[in-house]
């Protein structure tokens, strides 16, 4: 089971280095909204202060949902999913493989830029931090969620505007507590908002694999 989630892990991160846009786009697509909402706003900086976190938070957001419909279309055009569903015991491991790899190529490089882009919102250092927290946390957990969201989805007419559907509902109490953690990280009252992020996190990353398993062999049927 080990060896069967190291080889997806490796075998996702080589095909990204093959195909370095589908891991560029939702990245940029996350550097453009965060760098477009300060001209916006003209740099008044309390207002900026203000709105950091949710922005921050949202961009992130919305550039992991950007990112879900790739997840599992490559496997399914070419047979490996089939071959996934057919061996069903490894099924979960190999889902999991696969998470691990989107937060790797995803959520990560999100949780990392995102305190850098705080600064062009005169974020306070304690509050970066807490958001780079937050991410760290609530990332996994939007990976996890929509996974369910892109295995339902797969192969459906539309299916993006589906899991749009799907996921953004799931998605809002991962925005509310991460970006309450931001926003409280400088009065030093963001624990409780990062001890349910890293609950949701558990929760997540033990219940979605089975869930996500079960969507699959439900689309292929």
């Amino acid at each position: 089971m080990l060896g069967s989630f190291l080889i997806i892990v490796r075998r996702e991160v080589l095909l990204a280095v093959r195909h370095p846009m589908d891991v560029v786009m939702p990245l940029l697509f996350f550097l453009l909204v965060v760098s477009l909402f300060p001209l916006g706003l003209g740099g008044q900086g309390g207002q900026l202060r203000d709105l950091a976190p949710a922005v921050l938070w949202v961009a992130a957001l919305l550039a992991t949902l950007l990112s879900l419909p790739r997840l599992f279309a490559q496997d399914h055009a070419d047979g490996t999913l089939d071959q996934w569903v057919f061996n069903g015991d490894a099924l979960p491991m190999m889902v999991l493989g696969k998470l691990a790899a989107h937060w790797l190529l995803c959520g990560l490089p999100l949780a990392l830029l995102a305190p850098l882009y705080a600064v062009q919102f005169r974020l306070g250092t304690a509050s970066a931090c807490t958001l780079a927290a937050g991410l760290l946390l609530g990332t996994p957990v939007l990976s996890c969620l929509g996974a369910v969201g892109a295995a339902l989805t797969l192969g459906a007419r539309g299916g993006g505007v589906l899991l749009a559907l799907l996921v953004l509902p799931l998605y809002v109490p991962v925005l509310i507590f991460g970006a309450g953690a931001a926003r409280d990280g400088a009065a030093a009252a963001s624990g409780p908002a990062l001890l349910l992020l890293g609950a949701m996190f558990a929760a997540a990353a033990g219940l979605a694999p089975w869930a996500t398993g079960a969507a699959l062999r439900i689309a292929l049927e």
